[in-house]
């Protein structure tokens, strides 16, 4: 799979494109609101014209009486008055296209790589160090059958896929040591079916497999309310070795556990900066890492999963070779942009959940929970 980078004369070109695609949208926004207030404009310019009196003249040029009686009597006045009524109209249509005009630039709704997004649904596209990222959507990677009208948002914020009038998602969070003390009692009775506590992590530049702080706590507390519980790890593993490593400190330490969901790997980069020390791994290196933890954790009789955002899913991981791993999707928004097949999705890291103090991860699950 080849990235196509925009570059110097490349990025005026979607700089144009972009100018065009909005202008194409404005001009639609302008004839939807043409056509809605065209009719109010010509109905009064159809009474200016019936308010002129019809005056029939005999064969012998005297002025018969008028040959309607339905034909109002008026005066310079009155069309003076249709006439203002006219220009107002038409100088609030014109005040209407320019709010939607501003609206379109300044809203996400109107943002050039949602519009973007829309026109060009071969392509995953997303900016990445100051460069909007094209990457061919992948024929070889499983899609999902998601409708993008069945995904409802709750008056609270949260977000739902319904199938049928049925809400068919399972609800979701993630937490670990930043959400502090939990009760889990109350995270269940506010309908939360399931949780990935994060079990550790290694250090992105010591290279030390530390445990999270509050794992023990976390599973515990999972465990005891009935709430589903699964684990991730961030890894920086930078070898096959250390990716079996983290791998054997995870099933070490999940023993006293019941883990219902499956083992997250998180391979997201710690930075865009590559301070990180797996950061700068090629694709074909990740992939042999991912694939050698899953396959321990799937030995071990576990469910392996893999966690990313767009950038991991298309720059990081080859993605044909990982087919056969159930995938945990990160992406910020009121819309699931991501066509593969994912099993979670993790849409806002801003959710209010009872129990937890704070800010939490919200996820919605698709398939029949683990």
């Amino acid at each position: 799979m080849r990235t196509k980078k925009i570059k110097s004369l490349q990025r005026i070109v979607i700089l144009l494109l972009i100018t065009a695609i909005m202008a194409f949208t404005l001009a639609g926004v302008m004839g939807v609101l043409y056509i809605k207030e065209a009719a109010e404009v010509r109905r009064l310019r159809e009474e200016q014209e019936q308010a002129v009196p019809v005056i029939s003249w005999g064969n012998n040029g005297e002025q018969l009486d008028d040959t309607s009686d339905t034909v109002p009597e008026t005066s310079g006045g009155d069309n003076s008055q249709i006439s203002a009524l006219m220009q107002a109209k038409e100088a609030e249509v014109e005040q209407a296209l320019k709010d939607k005009m501003q609206q379109l630039v300044t809203s996400d709704d109107g943002s050039p790589l949602k519009m973007l997004r829309s026109f060009f649904p071969e392509n995953l596209i997303y900016y990445y160090k100051e460069e909007y990222m094209f990457t061919p959507v992948l024929e070889d990677v499983k899609k999902h059958g998601l409708l993008d009208e069945n995904f409802v948002q709750t008056e609270d914020g949260q977000m739902q896929y319904m199938e049928n009038g049925v809400v068919a998602s399972h609800k979701g969070i993630d937490v670990s040591k930043y959400q502090g003390h939990i009760d889990w009692p109350s995270v269940k009775e506010d309908g939360v079916e399931y949780a990935f506590i994060r079990l550790g992590i290694r250090g992105y530049e010591s290279g030390k497999i530390v445990l999270d702080e509050y794992f023990e706590e976390n599973m515990k507390g999972a465990n005891d309310a009935g709430v589903m519980a699964g684990v991730y790890f961030f890894t920086q593993a930078v070898t096959v070795e250390e990716a079996q490593e983290e791998a054997a400190f995870v099933i070490e330490n999940l023993a006293e556990y019941q883990v219902s969901c499956p083992v997250v790997f998180d391979v997201e980069l710690i930075s865009q900066t590559g301070k990180g020390r797996a950061d700068n791994l090629t694709k074909e290196e990740r992939t042999e890492i991912t694939i050698a933890f899953c396959e321990a954790i799937r030995a071990a009789g576990y469910t392996p999963m893999i966690y990313g955002n767009i950038i991991c899913f298309t720059q990081l991981l080859d993605m044909v070779r990982l087919n056969d791993y159930e995938k945990w999707y990160a992406f910020y928004d009121d819309y699931m942009y991501m066509p593969y097949d994912v099993s979670c999705w993790q849409y806002t890291e801003k959710g209010k959940i009872k129990g937890i103090t704070g800010s939490v991860d919200l996820n919605i699950a698709y398939k029949p929970l683990w």
